[in-house]
């Protein structure tokens, strides 16, 4: 059994802790956070010791990994000390809000074994992985275009989205992400709008937008469509498409039950689509931890890393740089 402690006790880092305590090959080690009572409750329920410092963590033999879901100004000083220590880690997203943070975490783990993988979870989605599965078998033969559709069922609270570092850093970068992970290319040229329409007075205030497009291309001319919302009243809305030579693969959207009811009165009536991120991506937050055990136990490199990390914060700079000069953007300006 890989013995894991979570570091950070708020919502994700408690969905993770019982994940861990629920893996058949994983067991919760022990839990931290900055303030006590969150980590205390966590414990209460698993019966996880509760560690007293991200240190004692380190420190503690009995811990074979860690996962850090702590606030994002602290990820990479707490990644590098995970490293330091010889603790493989899973790391929530973004490593950091700043691009100069991240790189100098890059220059400091640089050559070390560890394993370490980031959350970027939506990758372990039954249905978004098959898309990718299916353009890897040439089912649609050679790939042209991606759509992905994110939209939120509402606005975060704004104590939240002040803290966020910007919708593309905080909600966009998981599709950035998605975006290289079914192109299996690398991007080269960023194109961005954004807008203030569901919430304009705090968007204005926090000098953020509640509504995007991102169009990414690569070298070879495939493309990438990205649109974002804030606010879709009908639910929390995920969806990926495939366009290649040959056909088109689509990921859709998640329903509590997948019936739909056709009366003479109207036709593909449904359940309402899961209005939360932990519903929509249960099945892919438990296998994320499936992939970080697998890695811890052999000692490889997981399929979604560091640089994958680093990568989709220099596309989120890129696509915010276009909306502020509302040009393309080469990736080069910012690498």
């Amino acid at each position: 059994m890989i013995r894991i402690a979570v570091l950070g006790c708020g919502r994700i880092g408690v969905m993770h802790a019982n994940n861990i305590s629920a893996h058949p090959r994983a067991t919760l080690a022990g839990v931290y956070d900055i303030y006590a009572p969150a980590a205390e409750a966590v414990s209460a329920k698993t019966g996880a010791q509760v560690y007293p410092s991200a240190e004692a963590v380190f420190a503690a033999k009995d811990v074979d990994a860690v996962l850090i879901a702590t606030a994002t100004d602290t990820h990479a000083d707490l990644l590098e000390m995970a490293v330091a220590a010889g603790k493989p880690v899973l790391c929530e997203k973004p490593i950091d809000l700043s691009l100069a943070r991240v790189n100098r975490c890059a220059t400091t783990i640089a050559g070390r074994s560890v394993p370490i993988q980031l959350g970027f979870v939506r990758r372990f989605d039954p249905g978004h992985a098959a898309v990718r599965r299916a353009i890897v078998a040439g089912d649609i033969g050679e790939l042209h275009q991606v759509v992905i559709t994110s939209r939120d069922p509402g606005m975060p609270p704004p104590a939240y989205t002040a803290v966020s570092g910007g919708i593309l850093r905080d909600m966009t970068i998981h599709d950035l992400d998605m975006a290289r992970f079914i192109l299996a290319e690398e991007v080269t040229e960023v194109f961005a709008t954004g807008s203030r329409l569901v919430d304009p007075a705090l968007m204005d205030k926090l000098g953020d937008y509640d509504t995007v497009t991102v169009v990414l291309k690569t070298a070879s001319g495939k493309q990438a469509i990205i649109n974002n919302s804030r606010q879709a009243v009908y639910g929390y809305d995920q969806r990926v498409e495939a366009l290649g030579t040959k056909g088109m693969a689509i990921s859709e959207n998640r329903r509590a039950q997948e019936m739909t009811l056709h009366t003479a009165g109207f036709t593909g009536r449904a359940d309402p689509l899961l209005n939360f991120f932990i519903e929509r991506y249960r099945e892919a937050f438990d296998a994320e931890i499936s992939e970080f055990v697998d890695a811890v136990e052999t000692g490889r490199a997981p399929s979604v890393g560091f640089e994958d990390g680093r990568l989709a914060l220099v596309l989120a700079e890129a696509a915010l740089k276009s909306i502020v000069e509302g040009r393309v953007v080469a990736v080069k300006e910012i690498v």
